[in-house]
């Protein structure tokens, strides 16, 4: 089902709802999740996707499923992809099946 809204991207939540609120600097989230500071920066910043292995550091470090980090980011690539309108294709037709 296409989506009107944007999804939030899965970094600006990670860091408006866990790093913000613990008072926990990028570069002491980095260390712990044993990740480089550039790393944390890119994805908190939306600059690269949720990669399988941070939703993985991040529900570990957070006490949250890895599955519910990806499925953000899976929302957020579909959106994206909704909004090429250049590239529509059409249904099968029913003589094709």
């Amino acid at each position: 089902m296409k989506q009107t809204r944007k999804p939030v991207h899965p970094g600006k939540v990670f860091f408006e709802d866990v790093l913000v609120p613990l008072g926990i600097t990028v570069t002491k989230a980095a260390q712990v999740m044993e990740i480089t500071r550039k790393a944390l920066s890119e994805f908190i910043n939306e600059k690269s996707s949720c990669s399988p292995l941070m939703a993985i550091k991040i529900a570990m470090v957070t006490r949250t499923s890895a599955e519910s980090w990806l499925a953000m980011q899976v929302k957020l690539d579909l959106w994206k992809v909704y909004q090429n309108k250049h590239k529509r294709l059409r249904e099968f037709s029913k003589a094709a099946v």
